[in-house]
């Protein structure tokens, strides 16, 4: 049934900015969560000043609003859960000023993260955080999970790139937080407040990004092991051993099969793999991979192999980021989770992961960034739709987030809450946590219309 509101909605923004087509909406209703909600209607902004129109006209008729970017989200963050208004920010692309003069970037949230690097580079300069899925993720929903990837273990998060961004709160009032400094402690972290809310508090419609200068020279060891507490202790001798790789990745032997039979044979031997990446001087990288060959082979590596410059590294990681589309390709449905444990407890979690999947009937598969403990361990599962099969993963997943947190570990590192971790939120934070939660929700979105149904509602309900 079309919304009473649709036809001032359409005259407040133009017809070529609202749809109400059934695919249009269908697309606009899920990410790559298995939950799926229609939409009543789909806007797409094209500016600051239309997401401000957009949320003040909802404020006043009362309709829910769920901001979009890209919609490659693995948790249901952008799921229009209570239906309303989708925002889509795909149409705001636009790389506003590269400065490397002051060492920053100013975008607009629906850039794709990729092209971003991609510009930073060809002047020198690099912009850090690395999802997996850089080629078709947005800049606003990196911004929104607060997303990370495996230079995170060197680098760091996109938090630690934002110096100040504009944000539009549900009310329609535009506000804006820090600038162009690289330093800049005047008033409370509202960077910090708005990056990682996931929508819940307003929508980041600019920010302005920290680039460094790029890396002269890069060089990657592609190492496999024959079990996985091998690889996982060959990961605490690299840190113990005086190297900070700025990416440091893991994976098991499901996955790397799931490779083998996606990919061929290109994919390494072995019941588990390291992917370790120096950066750094020309005359010092290749000395640390020699030193880090060395100490893979007194560590019993199966097989090591060295690449040199931006070319032979991406050959290495194209084989990393296709370890998400080779468990795609079995068929079966991923349930993606991006948990993190302390370093320390990398074997026992997929320890427990095994255990998982004898107990459960599923196939578990572990890959990720080894460095800083934030494995993503998926539990494959053929048919969702399936009461009884939905059921035993419902029960596998809560017995996987409750031993991570026993582990001392979080329920995610990058992907967000979103509808997918939202049970377990409360017992992921303490009370006193999640009151400040609800009340920074009530304060801003009293009437919880901003992105509803998700892991905070205001105090009132």
């Amino acid at each position: 049934m079309t919304p009473t509101w649709l036809p001032a909605l359409t005259e407040l923004l133009g017809p070529n900015q609202v749809s109400v087509e059934a695919d249009t909406l269908a697309i606009h209703g899920t990410d790559k969560w298995f939950a799926a909600n229609t939409p009543k209607a789909v806007v797409f902004a094209e500016s600051t000043a239309d997401v401000s129109a957009t949320l003040r006209f909802a404020t006043e008729n009362n309709i829910p609003v769920t901001p979009r970017g890209s919609g490659v989200g693995y948790v249901g963050g952008c799921v229009p859960l209570n239906g309303g208004i989708a925002l889509s920010l795909a149409r705001m692309n636009q790389i506003l000023e590269l400065n490397p003069a002051d060492g920053l970037a100013i975008v607009q949230p629906g850039v794709i993260t990729g092209d971003l690097q991609n510009a930073a580079a060809q002047l020198g300069w690099f912009y850090p955080p690395d999802p997996a899925s850089l080629k078709e993720c947005s800049l606003g929903g990196n911004l929104a999970t607060n997303a990370g990837g495996p230079r995170c273990l060197k680098y760091g998060v996109t938090r630690h790139y934002v110096l100040g961004l504009e944000a539009v709160l549900m009310d329609g009032t535009i506000l804006r937080a820090g600038g162009r400094c690289h330093k800049n402690k005047t008033g409370f972290d509202l960077i910090g407040l708005f990056v990682g809310s996931e929508g819940l508090l307003g929508i980041i419609t600019e920010a302005t990004l920290r680039l460094i200068p790029h890396p002269p020279l890069r060089a990657m060891l592609s190492a496999s092991f024959d079990t996985f507490a091998e690889a996982a202790h060959a990961v605490q001798q690299i840190l113990g051993s005086g190297h900070l790789p700025s990416a440091l990745e893991i994976t098991d032997r499901f996955t790397l099969q799931a490779a083998r039979n996606y990919i061929g044979d290109t994919v390494p031997t072995g019941n588990a793999h390291l992917l370790i990446e120096i950066d750094g001087q020309p005359d010092a990288v290749p000395l640390e991979i020699a030193a880090l060959q060395t100490l893979l082979q007194s560590l019993n590596a199966l097989t090591i192999s060295a690449a040199i410059g931006d070319l032979a590294c991406e050959a290495f990681w194209k084989l990393r980021r296709e370890f998400s589309y080779s468990l795609r390709a079995t068929g079966l449905i991923k349930l993606n989770e991006d948990v993190v444990v302390p370093r320390g407890k990398l074997v026992e979690l997929v320890t427990f992961a095994e255990n998982l999947q004898a107990e459960s009937g599923f196939p578990v598969a572990c890959f990720g960034h080894a460095g800083d403990g934030n494995i993503h361990v998926n539990i494959m599962v053929p048919d969702m739709n399936d009461p009884d099969q939905r059921d035993r993963a419902e029960i596998a997943l809560d017995r996987l987030f409750h031993h991570v947190l026993s582990l001392g570990g979080a329920i995610t590192g990058e992907h967000g809450v979103g509808l997918a971790k939202k049970r377990w939120f409360p017992e992921a934070i303490s009370p006193g946590a999640m009151d400040v939660h609800q009340r920074l929700k009530s304060a801003l979105d009293p009437n919880n219309l901003l992105n509803p149904g998700k892991f905070v509602t205001p105090i009132s309900e």
